[in-house]
């Protein structure tokens, strides 16, 4: 039996040794303290800035040709010049989400006696025991709180203050008739105004059994109470009224309900690799970073992923996982870099787990998101490209911010819109539905189809059609003089997702029935587009030319998009590309100063699964935990990458390692189901049950001495599909009546 359980033999000191829960939209980090509890708050709404317009630069559709010309007759400098005066965005009221206030509850008498904190994967709850005294604590996500109940072994036990304190809103602290209230702003004035941002209220209720209860100011105090119930609720006008809303029901009903509602999701998919190591998860950690073997610690951290996955983002959600999922730890949104939505990779990497992981339903935030996200940049297309269709470029907001980013050098992500309406395509193929298809995904791609059709032009050497002007996130190449330069011509990470998005409109349209003039065009299209390139080094080219990058170590590899998540290089059908790829990954590790952080490690984990080499995947997943993951598990961008002063927490390293492992015991494409193609050697023995395959199917694997055991394999209509192990193939038939059984001996 897998570990499921988090926990520790002494209370947290900082951010990262507290426990994350949350119902979707509202968040905490559980501290456990012995004299103090801590819970610190966020809200995916609670954000600075609002919409706004003429963010685009108003010369940058009059200096498109001429960049490009530059850039086509090998002028790199001057383009970039030209490139950095006119193509970067103006964002005057971008915004940022904000940490909110803590709760703080101050014992009148300091425990004593044996100390537990943990936090059970299974059930959602987090639980601090101290001798006598208990906490309990979750999200619940089907009536909208945070609930907390301390109680004691011993009567009139529990005596405490307690207040909203901390934090950087603007806004006052008062207390009410049963708790206390926080009334303020979400506003800032590093990346808004600093008079815009939403309205936010929080109120905690603390229901006594026994005690008394007083206020003084801006505090609370409990005494001589047998056991109480705290519930936190949070509302902003993001979306409509601010006002939060408790519910009516008593403790044991919450309970008993977000249990229910959480395992409904978290028990669909079981793992075990290993048998558990019984000692506390930051001391396993530790061990890990040593060098000692705990393959059940990474069974954990998959299950962590799916966990904060469920904790993050519901299917009501109002928004999706931003950086920092629904936690925010100050950091991120007090630099340059906002807690808000990157779309160079981790906004789609914090849902890797989602479809195989069997979590869809937590896919619906994104899928709304880029939908409003197309309507949005629809205006962006036409005034910055007079492009049909719509574009996003680097990063988006709250409220739909399409622009490019303000700097050059990593805002010129062009292709960042095609890349996150992927997912639309990724969650049809996993349960397809033509009535989804029809009504929400193929609009999108459709439309993302006619703005880069739009956006290609023909390469005067060869004529091909190439993207452009546009930056392979966020890497700078070496000009034939040496000029450090951004934007480019044909870079092969938008030659992929141009190639992913033109297909996958024609593969929908047909579909569907729709739109023959368009799948035509889209043909005509495909056949001209730029080939792959293998460069001097034996690497897979990141430009249309053979440059030679400006930073070896950077830790983007935009073009490997071609591996994962698009397979339109493999080792089975591209061979010589995907060598190439493989030389790409070995040259950014071998390269002093290699930028090594969380969602690389969990990216390279991908990678090699889809190259089919579950050893090197396996030491990525292995540093992602020991190197990239702190005391509680939660991943992080290490400080002095990426101009950040210190590590900051960043979700995508968390789903994005789920998601690398589930690729290494299991892929499919839609024609094939892959089983155990990137077992690593040392997981000699495992299982694992309810992962997804695309095309509705549900598989359970087990493996014994590295050997595929068994694999049962369930769908919901009636269809055949190949399953592979290793090089040989069988046909199945499958009925939504009847599980399927193949053992080893079906693949000889």
């Amino acid at each position: 039996m897998s570990s499921s359980v988090l926990y520790y033999d002494r209370p947290a000191e900082r951010w990262f040794e507290a426990l994350p829960i949350g119902n979707g939209r509202l968040g905490g980090m559980v501290h456990g303290g012995i004299g103090t509890e801590i819970i610190r708050l966020s809200e995916s709404t609670a954000w600075s800035g609002a919409p706004t317009d003429g963010d685009v630069s108003p010369t940058a559709l009059r200096e498109l040709p001429a960049i490009r010309r530059l850039l086509f007759d090998g002028k790199f400098a001057e383009a970039q010049q030209l490139a950095t005066e006119h193509l970067p965005g103006r964002p005057t009221n971008f915004g940022t989400n904000v940490p909110l206030p803590r709760l703080r509850l101050d014992f009148a008498e300091h425990a004593a006696g044996d100390y537990r904190r943990s936090l059970d994967l299974d059930t959602g709850l987090a639980t601090i025991k101290i001798g006598h005294f208990v906490r309990e604590i979750f999200a619940s996500h089907p009536h909208g709180v945070i609930a907390m109940r301390l109680s004691s072994s011993r009567p009139a036990a529990i005596s405490f203050s307690a207040t909203l304190d901390d934090t950087v809103l603007p806004g006052a602290t008062t207390t009410t008739e049963d708790g206390l209230a926080f009334s303020g702003r979400a506003v800032e004035s590093l990346h808004s105004n600093g008079r815009d941002g939403v309205a936010v209220e929080i109120r905690a209720r603390f229901q006594l059994d026994g005690g008394t209860l007083s206020r003084d100011g801006d505090t609370i105090t409990v005494t001589g109470a047998d056991a109480v119930v705290v519930l936190i609720a949070v509302g902003t006008d993001w979306a409509g009224s601010a006002q939060p809303v408790f519910p009516v029901a008593g403790y044991d009903v919450l309970r008993s309900a977000h249990i229910a509602d959480h395992q409904r999701l978290m028990r669909r998919v079981s793992i075990d690799l290993g048998e558990p190591v019984a000692l506390p998860t930051d001391v396993r950690r530790n061990r890990l970073a040593q060098g000692h073997r705990d393959d059940d610690l990474i069974a954990l951290y998959f299950q962590y992923g799916r966990y904060l996955t469920i904790a993050g983002s519901r299917e009501d959600s109002p928004l999706p996982l931003a950086l920092q999922g629904v936690w925010n730890d100050g950091f991120a949104s007090s630099m340059g870099w906002s807690n808000d939505f990157h779309l160079d990779i981790n906004t789609q990497q914090n849902y890797w787990a989602t479809e195989s992981t069997n979590l869809a339903e937590c896919h619906a935030p994104l899928i709304r998101f880029v939908q409003r996200l197309a309507s949005a940049g629809r205006r962006t297309a036409r005034e910055m490209y007079d492009a049909d269709g719509w574009v996003a470029h680097t990063v988006t907001n709250a409220w739909g911010y399409t622009a490019p980013g303000s700097g050059i050098g990593w805002g010129m992500n062009v292709t960042g819109g095609a890349w996150i309406a992927l997912q639309l395509w990724e969650h049809y193929e996993y349960q397809p539905d033509e009535d989804y298809l029809r009504d929400e995904a193929y609009p999108v791609l459709r439309d993302a189809a006619l703005f880069l059709l739009s956006y290609l032009v023909p390469e005067p050497a060869r004529g091909r059609l190439v993207p452009g002007p546009a930056e392979s996130p966020e890497n700078w190449y070496l000009a034939p003089d040496g000029t450090p330069c951004s934007v480019a011509m044909g870079a092969t990470s938008d030659r992929v997702l141009t190639e992913a998005i033109l297909r996958i409109c024609a593969q929908a349209a047909t579909i569907l029935g729709v739109d023959a003039d368009l799948r035509d065009r889209v043909s005509a299209a495909r056949e001209r587009l730029s080939e792959f390139r293998i460069g001097r080094h034996g690497q897979l080219q990141e430009w249309l030319d053979d440059f030679d990058e400006a930073d070896p170590a950077h830790r983007h590899t935009a073009h490997l998009v071609a591996v994962f998540p698009e397979r339109q290089i493999s080792p089975r059908r591209t061979p010589e590309l995907a060598r190439a790829a493989a030389v790409t990954l070995e040259r950014r590790q071998q390269a002093p100063g290699w930028e090594q952080t969380e969602w690389v490690e969990a990216n390279f984990a991908a990678f090699h699964a889809r190259l089919l080499d579950g050893d090197q995947a396996l030491v990525h997943v292995t540093r992602l935990i020991a190197d990239t993951s702190e005391a509680n598990l939660l991943s992080y961008s290490a400080g002095g990458i990426a101009g950040a002063p210190q590590n900051i927490y960043s979700f995508d390293g968390n789903a994005g390692g789920t998601g690398a492992i589930a690729e290494m015991l299991l892929q499919s494409d839609g024609e094939e189901i892959e089983l155990l193609p990137a077992l690593p050697s040392m997981w000699l023995s495992g299982a694992v049950s309810g992962l997804r395959a695309r095309g509705g199917f549900t598989v359970d694997l087990s493996w014994q001495d590295g050997e595929l055991s068994a694999a049962r394999i369930r769908s919901g209509t009636a269809t055949t599909t190949r399953i592979r192990y290793r090089d040989t193939t069988t046909e199945l038939t499958c009925d939504p009546a009847q599980e399927l059984t193949v053992e080893r001996h079906h693949f000889k």
